[in-house]
């Protein structure tokens, strides 16, 4: 009969490799390059084909990234994001990271039927349609697609939200401020263009919010899509049990 095995060997060969690469990055800063592959794989001892899947295993995770033609790094830490009415700008601020955002273009166009009945405008009015890419220290985290009616905003241009928050524009210079909103999230995979624009793999997993927003007076101020990386966002949500019958 053969002999027990001992320790972390029933783990399995790749288990291992992962548990050994993870005790590496750990005090690693994000962003830092993982040795060679042959050079790791020798420092390891093992085969290059149980390094792969190791490393593999922690890119999945989002541990790791890999850059095609550069190598593997350790990756940014994820941004926890709890359900509530607040912009990225303060969303990022409060947890310690500086938010920015660079404008890639600006156009006004007719709403049509789709921006129209979501923003409670004619179908041929005009709405100003501004893509910006939202950064956290400097690193791509989301896409955003801003639509406004241009007659609530008259003037607003791209060069304007370089950098800038929508709400505190809109509060500083067009006196309104979002009062409330409705907000869906859900699955998305990164188009070739959005990879582009984030810094990512083409179909790699994302965050996709839709949000319409309104101030005091009903009207509405903005529907905004941004696809967020899943690789480094995440969404936190706190849960309390109810009593039966729905009171607590």
């Amino acid at each position: 009969m053969s002999a027990e095995p001992v320790n972390g060997a029933r783990l399995g060969k790749v288990e291992l490799v992962r548990q050994r690469l993870e005790d590496l990055i750990a005090p690693m800063r994000p962003g830092e390059p993982l040795p060679a592959e042959r050079d790791l794989a020798a420092d390891l001892g093992v085969a290059r084909m149980t390094l792969r899947r190791a490393v593999e295993a922690l890119v999945a995770d989002h541990r790791l990234i890999r850059r095609a033609g550069a190598g593997t790094f350790v990756a940014p830490e994820r941004v926890d994001q709890q359900l509530s009415a607040t912009s990225f700008s303060t969303d990022m601020r409060s947890r310690g990271m500086t938010p920015g955002a660079h404008t890639v273009w600006a156009r006004h166009r007719p709403a049509g039927m789709m921006l129209a009945s979501v923003l409670g405008v004619d179908p041929t009015s005009s709405v100003v349609h501004v893509r910006r890419v939202r950064t956290a220290d400097g690193e791509p985290m989301a896409l955003e697609d801003l639509h406004v009616p241009t007659e609530l905003v008259p003037g607003l241009s791209g060069s304007d939200l370089e950098d800038a928050s929508f709400y505190q524009l809109l509060e500083s210079r067009y006196g309104l401020t979002i009062s409330a909103g409705t907000q869906t999230i859900e699955p998305h995979l990164v188009t070739a263009d959005e990879a582009e624009h984030l810094g990512t793999d083409e179909g790699s997993p994302a965050f996709l919010f839709e949000r319409t927003s309104r101030v005091a007076d009903g009207r509405a101020a903005e529907f905004v899509r941004s696809v967020y990386r899943g690789d480094r966002y995440r969404i936190l949500v706190d849960l309390f049990p109810t009593a039966a019958g729905g009171r607590p």
